[in-house]
């Protein structure tokens, strides 16, 4: 099993954690912007040989295109406007057709003006066009105005 983790790479707490899930045998693919953060990361990696950390800005795939191979699994937690686009994009470039998507949108990085429900509903219809969406849950009250978002790529 491969993974493609986008955002949060940073100090490889959640990436590590997806490295447990999929074993010695898989690979995931730690997707990082920030330098600093990246020095974190590699700290981890090197005690993981099934983390390949990326230094790169998850909005542009062209920039990891030939360093990522076709994943099952894009996990993505960013807090940007366009979450949606940057999973979308991700997906069409490294999801094999019925892989699986997980998404936790952050409503107040997305639009601070909007109700969080509001901001889900308007993603979650763009992320229709692409994913069959599985299930999803409110995470409060552990992060505040998040929801998680469970899907099937169409490809």
């Amino acid at each position: 099993m491969a993974g493609l983790q986008l955002g949060s790479a940073a100090a490889g707490v959640t990436p590590s954690f997806i490295s447990d899930i999929v074993g010695k045998k898989g690979v995931v693919y730690c997707i990082e912007f920030a330098p600093r953060s990246m020095r974190d990361l590699l700290y981890v990696c090197e005690k993981r040989s099934n983390m390949l950390p990326v230094l790169a800005d998850a909005r542009k795939t062209e920039e990891y295109a030939k360093e990522v191979r076709k994943v099952d699994v894009v996990y993505e937690d960013v807090a940007q406007p366009d979450q949606e686009g940057i999973m979308i994009g991700n997906a069409r470039q490294f999801l094999r057709k019925g892989g699986y998507a997980m998404l936790a949108i952050k409503s107040q990085s997305v639009d601070v003006t909007k109700k969080p429900s509001e901001v889900y509903e308007r993603m979650l219809e763009k992320l229709r066009k692409h994913f069959e969406i599985l299930e999803q849950y409110e995470l409060s009250p552990f992060d505040k105005d998040h929801l998680f978002v469970l899907m099937r790529y169409r490809g």
